[in-house]
């Protein structure tokens, strides 16, 4: 239930007038902190477990609430001792209910991570997003061109008369030989794998960099089989319809993944634990994000490719418009919401136990 102080403040809005205000916090002894700041945060826990606060209770609870905060970034920078660090953001957390009320889920949560969360992280990887994507080609055009010309790479991907059958018929069959519902079902359950496999490891360095090379050499190496008996075109005409926004699915876990990675590298000027924290939250967000994405591209895959109806230039300016609405979404979305100050960290609304940090 919320407090009616006299006082209306948002949390993390003020700050004692002992705190720093910028730069590097001074270092910290802890068991000095804790016995002399040990009250207070008794005196909160106090207070966010009563049911009922009068107005001057009210104001006290936000007051605390703004000191305890300070406390929890000074302990946090300086001195981050688990025990202390989980006591704090508990006692932080309790209060911060008494004081703004319970967060239920609701519509206008869904709203702002489609329009705000979830773009903001797609905008915040784009970079790394196309790094990836002109790797991945790169090293596809390799593979491709190395199997068309190395007798080689033939031989160790089979006999020439089973790489004449996976040309001739294998590689068309594949995406007719099941039902729309089912294959659709497959294929974003394979590629879910794959781009989870980037978003987990991606902290590793070097798992994603495996995950993206093998795919990239695997699909690489397929265009090389088909254009050696003279099927590229049937090739393209398969893959473009759902690959342009599949890929590119792939392409946005790997630059997830990687740059998680690099945030352990150069946590740009944060101490690397929040870095980490926060970048792993808009992680978070983009791996759900991602679920959508390739749910979308499954559906094309499924339904799309597959159709004997649809003429193979229609097939692939569909798929065209899927990966352009994407970018769309991205840069327009993406771009007013990172202007705005979003970063796809899904609790930036509830940091406020944070102290700007210098860089």
């Amino acid at each position: 239930m919320p407090v009616q102080g006299t006082v209306a403040a948002h949390p993390g809005a003020g700050r004692t007038s002992g705190a720093p205000r910028c730069g590097r916090l001074p270092a910290v002894d802890l068991d000095a902190f804790s016995a002399v700041h040990g009250r207070t945060w008794a005196r909160l826990d106090e207070l966010a477990k009563q049911r009922r606060l009068s107005g001057a209770e009210g104001d006290e609870l936000v007051r605390l609430y703004q000191e305890v905060a300070t406390h929890l970034s000074m302990v946090r920078s300086t001195a981050p001792d688990p025990s202390v660090v989980s006591r704090l953001s508990d006692s932080l957390g309790r209060a911060r209910s008494a004081i703004a009320g319970s967060h239920d889920p609701s519509w206008s949560d869904l709203k702002r991570f489609v329009v705000l969360s979830l773009p903001a992280a797609f905008y915040r990887l784009r970079w790394w997003t196309v790094a990836v994507m002109v790797a991945c080609c790169a090293i596809a055009v390799v593979a491709g061109v190395n199997v068309y010309t190395d007798p080689e790479a033939q031989a160790a991907m089979g006999t020439p008369s089973q790489l004449e059958s996976y040309a001739e018929q294998e590689f068309a069959n594949y995406y007719t030989n099941h039902p729309g519902q089912s294959f659709a079902a497959q294929v974003w359950t394979n590629n879910a794998w794959i781009a989870a496999q980037c978003v987990a490891f991606g902290i590793t360095g070097f798992w994603p960099v495996m995950v993206l090379v093998q795919n990239a050499a695997g699909v690489g190496a397929a265009g090389g089989v088909m254009a050696l008996h003279g099927g590229l075109d049937v090739f393209f005409q398969l893959i473009l319809p759902h690959g342009l926004m599949e890929l590119t699915a792939i392409f946005i876990a790997g630059a997830a993944g990687l740059k998680i990675f690099w945030t352990i590298l150069a946590p740009g000027g944060r101490p690397r634990s929040r870095a980490l924290s926060e970048e792993g939250r808009a992680l978070f967000t983009v791996a759900i994000g991602l679920v959508g994405v390739l749910g979308v591209s499954g559906l094309v895959e499924g339904f799309v490719t597959p159709s004997t109806v649809l003429p193979w230039w229609l097939k692939i300016v569909i798929g065209a418009l899927v990966l352009a609405a994407y970018w769309t979404y991205t840069l327009v979305l993406g771009r007013r919401a990172v202007r705005a100050g979003e970063t796809g960290d899904l609790r930036a609304d509830h940091n406020v136990d944070q102290l700007p940090l210098a860089a």
